[in-house]
């Protein structure tokens, strides 16, 4: 959640709308998500990893409830988390609930993502369900780290893109959102596939770089902001 922004924004009279919240559980739950309306927040896409994580329609329907009694004046759109659990049906019943994503973690790149995913193909009939049904899908867009391949937090969003166009080109109708877009290279990819696809950008990305975060450890968030040119590209499509 980009509390101190929205703060910001809420202190201007401005009512945001937060397309990327984690409102986590239990105690940090109860202290975080009543701040939503303080700063502003009309409307909050949450995020499903929690410990478990958020996997089916009534779980989510739960939390959002918990969320809402907390912070009654704000939208809750609520998300599923991809696991091999969800089935096609399950999808459906979501749309029909209300629930308006699916989550997508590849497994061990952030926070509670241990329940990740490896191999997308075997997920093709939920994303065919998510087409049909009009649920976006909403990647967390790196791969893990590999020194035997040369990944590392630095490329792996870049590496990958090739994921996203393989799934964009599979399912051409599935609006799905490239989640916290952090390089040039996201931006350029984002473009090229169409109205189907968009991205999310996170604001320290439009104000931090490398030497921000390697020089102290609290501007550490995955992804991790990158070099001066991908900032310079995520400011320029936000003045457009």
């Amino acid at each position: 959640m980009a509390a101190s922004a929205a703060t910001v924004l809420g202190r201007a009279g401005l009512r945001v709308d937060d397309l990327h919240v984690h409102l986590r559980q239990g105690a940090l739950m109860r202290a975080v998500t009543p701040l939503l309306e303080a700063a502003g927040v009309r409307t909050a896409l949450v995020m499903p990893n929690l410990r478990p994580p958020i996997t089916s329609t009534a779980q989510a329907l739960a939390y959002r409830d918990q969320l809402q009694a907390l912070a009654p004046s704000v939208l809750f759109l609520m998300t599923l988390y991809l696991t091999p659990e969800l089935t096609p049906d399950e999808v459906r019943k979501a749309a029909a609930a209300g629930i308006v994503g699916v989550k997508s973690y590849p497994r061990g790149v952030t926070t509670n993502s241990d329940s990740g995913i490896e191999d997308y193909d075997r997920y093709f009939p939920v994303f065919e369900a998510m087409q049909d049904a009009g649920l976006v899908l909403n990647l967390h867009g790196e791969v893990p780290s590999d020194a035997d391949k040369g990944t590392c937090v630095l490329n792996a969003e870049e590496r990958f893109l090739p994921q996203l166009e393989r799934l964009h080109a599979r399912f051409p109708r599935l609006r799905i959102v490239l989640e916290h877009a952090s390089t040039r290279a996201a931006v350029d990819a984002v473009r090229r596939l169409g109205d189907t696809v968009a991205a999310s950008i996170t604001l320290h990305h439009l104000d931090l770089v490398v030497d921000h975060w390697a020089a102290d450890p609290h501007n550490y968030c995955k992804p991790v902001a990158k070099f001066p040119d991908d900032r310079d590209a995520l400011r320029e499509v936000i003045k457009e």
